[in-house]
Parts: structure tokens; sequence; C-alpha cells
């Protein structure tokens, strides 16, 4: 191993300025991190994916009276089937699996091209986390906006303003006999056809303002990674799991009000009275902001906090737990060194 490092280390050294970013932007290194990342969101929001579906319907049907999420499952479940909580789960983890390799891939390429080989820093790994937001956000919101409709298709909203939808998946591909085929009514081609290609990205300019979410989460994460692993080789599937939750929580509690307003832009089936219009653009986050305050409250712009908070801070923390175990399984079995440069 020492022999091979030495060989990677004099390759880099003969490169070119270019050539050595691209093979970092392009490591086995950065793979596996991408990966590790995509296998463990999509297994703690499998487990946990009951919570996400309390805490959606809190935020986007206003006039629901149960409060807390035991009572809206007990709702959903009663009212729409015992499987109704996992609604739309397809759809989820497939745009979760896409996000979160993307977000790992940028962060840990972004990483390795800035830090080389140094420790990295608090204001590095914040840069780095928006960075890798900005990117996440323009590849993959399209996915998001054709989840969260088919997770809530054939919800039984308290509130009378909300548009009920009618999608066969997120691509249904009909074939018939001579190989022809052709796209049916699947989420995207309804989405584009009716509302045009832009509302493919509604909620997006919250979401660029949510970067800071994940940003702030990672920013916390590895800075009390890198306190842990100055007493210790490695981490502890404890530590993982509770430092994973503390960065989430800190980060989902400051960001709430904002998803809470992606999550109505990404949905897009509310109206605006008196016009009557599909709501659907950027200009309406901020009409979303006071509509809240004012009808709620301030307190308004937190309703379903409590569910997030259960369902994010629980997934983040089995997701890096999975993550931190499945790179540092990976690099073991393939005989590289795991990177200390955190």
């Amino acid at each position: 191993m020492a022999r091979a490092g030495a060989r990677g280390a004099a390759g880099a050294a003969g490169e070119p300025p270019r050539a050595a970013a691209m093979s970092s932007v392009a490591s086995y290194e950065s793979l596996v991190h991408a990966v590790s990342g995509a296998v463990g969101s999509m297994t703690a929001m499998t487990v946990f994916f009951p919570l996400d579906t309390a805490r959606l319907r809190l935020q986007v049907d206003e006039k629901r009276k149960s409060k807390t999420t035991p009572a809206v499952l007990l709702e959903i479940i009663k009212e729409e089937g015992l499987l109704a909580p996992y609604r739309g789960w397809f759809p989820v983890i497939s745009s979760l699996c896409c996000s979160n390799f993307v977000y790992f891939y940028t962060f840990n390429s972004l990483k390795t091209l800035w830090v080389k080989g140094q420790q990295s820093t608090t204001g590095k790994d914040l840069v780095l986390g928006v960075v890798a937001g900005v990117v996440n956000v323009l590849l993959t919101t399209p996915l998001w906006v054709v989840n969260t409709r088919l997770k809530l298709q054939g919800a039984k909203f308290r509130n009378e303003d909300i548009v009920p939808t009618n999608y066969k998946g997120i691509i249904v591909i009909e074939f018939y006999w001579k190989l022809d085929f052709a796209i049916s009514d699947d989420a995207f081609h309804q989405i584009i056809r009716d509302e045009g290609v832009l509302a493919l990205w509604n909620g997006t300019f919250p979401s660029l303002l949510l970067v800071f979410n994940p940003a702030i989460q990672f920013m916390f994460y590895e800075g009390f990674k890198r306190k842990l692993l100055k007493k210790q080789l490695q981490l502890t599937s404890l530590d993982a799991f509770v430092i994973g939750a503390v960065a989430k929580a800190v980060a989902t509690t400051l960001t709430y009000p904002l998803q809470t307003v992606q999550s109505i832009l990404r949905f897009g089936r509310h109206r605006l009275n008196p016009e009557n219009r599909t709501l659907g653009s950027l200009r309406n986050v901020l009409y979303l902001l006071q509509q809240r305050v004012r009808r709620f409250g301030l307190m308004g712009l937190y309703k379903g906090l409590e569910a997030k908070l259960l369902q994010t801070v629980l997934t983040a923390a089995l997701m890096f737990l999975v993550y931190e175990k499945l790179t540092a399984a990976t690099f073991t079995v393939m005989g590289l060194k795991h990177s200390r440069r955190h």
C-alpha cells in the first residue's frame, strides 16, 4: 500500500495541472463516497419513510386538524389504507439516490481539488457544501417536483384549494406490436404538456436558498468528525449516528420555513385566490411566507417541524452511519487507504 501511495504521488507530481485536476474529480475515492452516500440515504429513507409522509401532509395540507406525527399517520392509515404512508416510495428513493450521488460526488471531488491532502476547515466545508448543493439542485429538481406530486396523489386533503393529479408514474412507456412505443400520461409528460417545461423546476429558488441546509449539516458533521478523529483512529457507529443527528437538527431548524415553501411550490397544485390561478411561480415565495404568518402566526412557518425533525434527524443519522461504514469497508476490501483529509 505504501508503494502504491508512492506511485500515486509520483504520478500526480508528473501530471500537468489540468490532468491532475481531472483525475481528482474522476477519482475512485470520489465514486466510493458518492455510492456510499446514495446507498446510505436510500436505506435510511426507506426505514423512516412514513415520517416523511406525515411531514409532507402537515406542510401542504394547511387545514388538517391533527398536529402531531402519530395522529397524522393514524389518520392516513385509517382513511387511505395500511400502505398509504409508503405511497410514492419508489420515486422518492430514485430521486434521493440521484440527489445524494450528485451531492457526495461533487462535495468530495471539490474537496480533493481544494484541500489537496491537507486538513480542511469549517469555512471550506461550508463553501464546498453550498457549491455541491447548487449543482445538485439544478440537476435534480425535476425529479423532486415529480416525486412530491406522486407522493401526494390520491391523498385525502382538507384543503379544497388543492387540485388533484392523475399520474401513472415517473415515466411510463407503452410498447405496441411492431416495436412502436409512446410515452403515456406519466408525471413528466403531463407536467410539461399542461404547465410547461419550467414547471419541472418549481421551487428552485427556495431550493437554491436551501443549499445552506446540507452545507450547514456537512459543516457541523465534518467539524465534529475532525475533533473526534484527533482523539481516535476512526468513528464508531454511535459517533457517526450522534454527530449526524446533531448536524441535521441544527440545519433543519434554521432552514425549515423555506422548506415548507419549497414543498408547496414543488407540489404546485394550490390555487391563488381570488384569481383562482395555479401556484407555480417563484414570485410567490414571499407571498406564501406572508400568507402563512397571516393565517397561522409566526409558528405557522414551523408547522410540521416536529415530524420533519423526527424524520430528517433519524434519517440523516442512519445515512451517515451507513455511509461511514460502507466507505470504510470498501476502501479496506479494495486495499486502498482511506483519505484522512477531514
